[in-house]
């Protein structure tokens, strides 16, 4: 599902038919997936830190899209998609991270970061046309 194809309902309500249908959805999914299982190599010092803040941090993007889906207008919705961007870019950060510790190999971190960076700009887009309805 593409942002235009979110609607606008009655008393400026918004409308849509699954959050999980949207692309930037699906993008933050599937990447959060790939952070929890990367997260399983890393060292155990790092279970109650690094892996801990990474997980939680890719597992909100996702987590923050289902929630403003659920609220009653479009312009709650968008403080939802502002967080779920920030902590797009906090796992950016944290991959930065993890690449330069040594936990991660080059091509594994241009692939995340690089997918955290779409969603970013996905999520920037959503939150644009949220804001005009």
């Amino acid at each position: 599902m593409l942002v235009s194809e979110i609607g606008t309902g009655l008393n400026g309500g918004y409308f849509m038919k699954s959050v999980e249908e949207l692309d930037v959805f699906k993008l933050a999914h599937d990447l959060t997936l790939k952070v929890y299982k990367i997260t399983l190599g890393f060292p155990r010092e790092e279970s109650f830190n690094l892996v801990a803040q990474m997980r939680r941090a890719a597992s909100s993007v996702g987590m923050n899209l289902v929630e403003g889906s659920m609220r009653l207008n479009s312009r709650e919705f968008r403080q939802f998609v502002g967080i779920a961007r920030r902590s797009a870019a906090e796992v950016s950060y944290q991959l930065l991270l993890a690449r330069d510790l040594g936990y991660v190999q080059s091509e594994v971190f241009d692939e995340l970061y690089s997918g955290f960076q779409r969603v970013g700009q996905m999520l920037t887009r959503l939150a644009q046309s949220l804001g005009r309805r």
